[in-house]
């Protein structure tokens, strides 16, 4: 089977291709010629993954699936939500985001937060979609050079190290997006 994931950012491209089953051929949007940006103009996370397959399925005839990630911060009501990727604007800049997060959570003693992932499958004329969230909390400081994001900042729960600390097999065990990506799998497993 062969599907595109629609990114073009490789270190999530590389954290999905270690966990898909070696029978699925995985490209990437560089691997088809798509070099744009697709916009992510939902209001949803749910809403952005969909806006993404199904884009790729209509302008490059590939099945495919993205996903949308955002950090919800329950002490920000939500935030930075659906805009996780661009919080302190553009351009878009992990590092310009994760020190708006510190100083919009400086002094608040709710740290609860969670990472949701939403993946959007485009097979033919269908349309799926398999959610993944991982709670945790907001740190006080970074922590960790691994991952990237919000990684540096997130602690998973049940857990005494940021995501940044894990490496990616620690990772891929809890994190959001591989929780979606494991019902994604179990599912891709059923249409063989």
């Amino acid at each position: 089977m062969k599907l595109v994931f629609a990114t073009h950012n490789p270190n999530k491209f590389r954290e999905i291709k270690s966990i898909l089953p070696k029978h699925i051929k995985l490209l990437s949007l560089d691997d088809i010629g798509c070099e744009e940006d697709i916009e992510e103009t939902a209001a949803t996370i749910e809403g952005n993954a969909k806006l993404k397959a199904d884009y790729v399925k209509e302008n490059y005839g590939y099945d495919c699936f993205a996903d949308d990630t955002g950090l919800e911060v329950e002490a920000l009501n939500g935030a930075p939500g659906v805009y996780s990727a661009r919080y302190a604007g553009e351009p878009k800049s992990d590092e310009a985001n994760l020190n708006k997060l510190l100083k919009e959570m400086e002094n608040i003693s709710n740290r609860k937060a969670r990472f949701k992932t939403v993946i959007s499958l485009r097979l033919g004329k269908n349309h799926y979609s398999f959610p993944g969230i991982c709670e945790g909390e907001i740190l006080t400081g970074k922590r960790g050079e691994k991952g990237f994001g919000y990684d540096p900042v997130f602690q998973p729960e049940k857990h005494k190290k940021s995501f940044a600390e894990m490496n990616l097999e620690e990772k891929s065990e809890i994190s959001h997006r591989a929780r979606a990506f494991k019902k994604l799998i179990d599912f891709l497993k059923d249409q063989e």
